[in-house]
């Protein structure tokens, strides 16, 4: 390999830019694994107890995936309460999906250093005097 194609190999290399930042985050990620299993749709509370959330952390996670066009929130009543519906949009199952590829690369990487036990980029053993 050139030089050159070495150091672009190495430079970025564990970048991981796939790592949407409005999906990694652990109570999204899981709002958002919720919704792909269920396409039709969670109501709030059903999607609070999956998740493990209060009401208004779920309240806030919902309105980040809400403005980022992940998910959509139906807002509406059954017999005569208020119910919030949540689901997850087409773009929003689309990263979803771009973001586990990318998270699928991580995993196969972090296996392949530790299984060779290689020493991170860079690390090298110094000479004691």
């Amino acid at each position: 390999m050139p030089k050159t194609d070495l150091k672009n190999a190495r430079t970025g290399r564990f970048a991981y830019d796939g790592l949407d930042r409005v999906i990694h985050e652990k109570a999204r990620l899981s709002v958002l694994t919720s919704l792909v299993a269920h396409p039709k749709g969670l109501v709030f509370g059903d999607l609070k107890k999956m998740c493990g959330l209060t009401d208004g952390n779920l309240s806030r996670h919902l309105q980040v995936l809400e403005e980022a066009g992940l998910i959509d929130i139906e807002k509406g009543y059954d017999h005569n309460r208020p119910q919030t519906l949540c689901r997850i949009t087409s773009n929003g199952r689309r990263r979803y999906l771009d973001y586990l590829a990318v998270l699928e690369q991580v995993v196969r990487d972090a296996a392949s250093a530790a299984k060779a036990g290689a020493a991170p980029l860079g690390l090298r053993r110094l000479k004691t005097v």
